[in-house]
């Protein structure tokens, strides 16, 4: 019987949560954003996150830009190599 009493022990033990801290109630605020993302007013949908995503769009596309013209500078540089004096 013992070491069915331990195997149990065991069993309850392994059931408990690991953490010691308390379980939180988080709020669904799944509804308010599909609202805030489905309303029709004239803003883009990459925009409508607010000035995060303001600002995140314009450093992606500040760095596209800077990229793509570095990248036809140095095309240039390769397809025209300089002369030898």
């Amino acid at each position: 019987m013992s070491m069915y009493r331990h195997f149990m022990a065991l069993r309850h033990i392994s059931r408990r949560s690991i953490g010691t801290s308390v379980c939180r109630q988080v709020d669904n605020k799944v509804p308010l954003k599909q609202k805030m993302f489905q309303e029709d007013n004239g803003i883009p949908i990459h925009l409508k996150g607010g000035p995060k995503d303001a600002l995140l769009y314009r450093a992606t596309m500040t760095l596209t830009i800077a990229g793509t013209a570095y990248l036809l500078y140095e095309l240039f540089n390769a397809a025209c190599p300089k002369k030898k004096d």
